[in-house]
């Protein structure tokens, strides 16, 4: 009988408790996950790292999309005025061989007379001598009517050749357009993505975060004031910086200029735009305009260039600050220039 009794149930303690444990779990991870390796959720903070990686490479297309744009602008004004100088050209071409036909024309007509015949039925040798002067000069100026229609053939030929390498130009520039537009949107697609596998109570923090930089931006404009600038200098760079204080809290808007958002460049190029300064329109070109300065150099109203590829910009306020606009989601706002890898400076006025 005693063979039939149920065996004694032995209780768990210490490490063989924890070893059961992590067994069970090991067990259940791989029921669920159908491979022996459960999935593991990213952390916020690894996901808010990862986040602004995607942006800042959607920024860095960002600029190369504004290259190509202004690329392409320029290139379709440049375009539009070749053809109608061609069509020009091509009016006073016209205009000049149907001259040159009604002379050939009439001079059929009208026939020629052998020179020796023509002084033989004159009756004077002097007025011979006139017609004969006169219709040297004539000659004169069909010949160069003749060499005018061959100019204006040529620069004919030369403004279409032109304004067929635009058409190139321009072609180019808007399939660069459209990958750089491609690339932006995959990147702020995977930062998307990535963030909604926050949990909620992730994603509340990282909201809330985000609500706190944004106040923080509004405090700052509220506290020093929009154009009062307490590290400005007078002058030109006062109103560049003038102006960047006036953006405070506006939105990063993707290839914006204002007044309503703007992108990292957008933001530089008019505030300098206001202090009567043209800049070129991308961080690529920014860097070129004006005279380039230390770290140690720097004053209010310059720019400040950020990453290995040139890839951001800011406008500097002193104090080791800028104003700048960060990214997607971020509106414009001060920030220290040491939150960003430096890559230079550059002193527009």
């Amino acid at each position: 009988m005693a063979s039939h009794r149920k065996p004694k149930q032995r209780s768990l303690t210490g490490g063989t408790a924890w070893t059961a444990a992590v067994a069970l779990a090991g067990a259940a991870a791989t029921a669920i996950s159908g491979t022996g390796h459960a999935e593991t959720r990213p952390t916020a903070a690894q996901v808010r790292a990862k986040v602004d990686q995607y942006q800042r490479e959607a920024e860095e297309a960002n600029e190369k999309y504004n290259g190509a744009k202004d690329t392409a602008d320029k290139a379709r004004r440049a375009l539009d005025r070749l053809r109608d100088e061609a069509a020009r050209g091509t009016a006073r071409l016209n205009a000049s061989r149907n001259a040159l036909g009604a002379i050939a024309t009439a001079q059929y007509r009208s026939g020629t007379v052998a020179p020796t015949l023509q002084l033989a039925l004159s009756s004077s040798p002097e007025q011979f001598l006139r017609r004969a002067s006169l219709a040297d000069r004539a000659s004169s100026r069909q010949a160069a009517t003749v060499a005018g229609l061959s100019r204006q053939a040529r620069k004919l030929r030369q403004l279409r050749g032109e304004a067929q390498d635009k058409l190139d130009q321009l072609r180019g520039a808007q399939a660069a357009l459209a990958r750089h537009r491609g690339v932006a949107r995959s990147k702020l697609a995977a930062a998307k993505a990535l963030l909604d596998r926050l949990t909620s109570e992730q994603r509340r923090r990282y909201e809330a975060q985000k609500a706190r930089e944004a106040q923080e931006a509004q405090e700052a404009r509220e506290t020093e004031g929009a154009g009062a600038a307490p590290y400005a200098t007078s002058g030109r760079a006062a109103r560049a910086v003038s102006y960047a204080y006036g953006a405070l809290g506006k939105p990063y808007v993707w290839g914006a200029t204002g007044p309503q958002g703007y992108d990292c460049s957008g933001l530089t190029q008019a505030a300098w735009r206001a202090a009567g300064v043209a800049l070129p329109r991308t961080t690529y070109t920014q860097i070129n305009a004006g005279r380039r300065v230390s770290r140690t150099e720097l004053v209010p109203g310059d720019l400040v260039f950020f990453y290995s590829g040139v890839s951001h910009v800011g406008l500097y306020i002193g104090g080791g600050r800028m104003i700048h606009a960060p990214r997607p989601g971020a509106p414009v706002r001060v920030a220290p220039i040491d939150q960003m890898p430096f890559a230079g400076a550059t002193r527009p006025a």
